[in-house]
């Protein structure tokens, strides 16, 4: 018998595939005589009104001919092979449909996650300031001069005011980054100040820096 893994599939439609698949493949002559109910639901392990079933949705299909006193007989191989194929398309349609869903619940996790995540964000830095400000998210341009570099090397709230309490990357968000985080193009800064220092923050990523570098390294030892 085939080797099916849909479990979701019907057990009657199963075996009309594996029966349906033998005489395409050859192994059930054209003409051939099949088992009866009892021998087949024996064979199956199911019960005979489930091989009534399969056998009806194989006769729909000309694959075989049911008739009372007469048993089922194999009408074709053609047809046996065109319900196969048929059957194929349609799993193989199902699969990108339940593989999109399943691409869809992940994003909509992800940005559930990024969600909570920013709230105890905003939670925490609130705890600390007693204030209400909330951080606002400023997108790295790609051309910055600021790329490859850390926070601690620009100096970015001494040079601007603002402080840094978090990085989005990738869906994920990086709690509190840092001095040594290095910015790169796809990320984006939450940052918390008032509209003067974002306004500060947006320009000094676009500005080539005017740092010493080396003094900040000697600082950081």
């Amino acid at each position: 018998m085939s080797n099916y893994t849909a479990n979701d599939m019907p057990r009657y439609l199963r075996i009309a595939v594996d029966i349906a698949e033998r005489i395409a493949t050859g192994e059930i002559q054209q003409g051939t005589k099949l088992k009866g109910r009892s021998v087949l639901s024996s064979e199956f392990h199911v019960s005979p009104e489930t091989i009534r079933r399969s056998m009806a949705i194989l006769a729909d299909m000309n694959v075989v001919k049911v008739s009372a006193g007469s048993g089922i007989r194999v009408l074709g191989q053609d047809q046996a092979i065109q319900f196969v194929r048929n059957y194929r398309s349609a799993a193989s349609v199902k699969e990108m449909r339940d593989d999109l869903h399943r691409k869809f619940d992940e994003v909509a996790r992800v940005q559930e996650e990024a969600r909570q995540l920013s709230d105890k964000l905003l939670e925490h830095y609130q705890y600390r300031r007693g204030d209400l400000i909330e951080p606002v998210e400023i997108p790295m341009p790609t051309d910055s001069p600021l790329i490859g570099l850390s926070i601690g090397q620009c100096q970015v709230w001494l040079r601007t005011g603002a402080t840094i309490i978090g990085v989005v990357k990738h869906n994920k968000i990086i709690v509190s980054p840092g001095p040594y985080y290095e910015f790169s193009a796809d990320d984006k800064l939450l940052v918390v100040g008032d509209e003067d220092v974002i306004e500060r923050m947006r320009l000094f990523l676009t500005e080539e820096p005017n740092i010493d570098l080396q003094e900040v390294k000697l600082s950081e030892n």
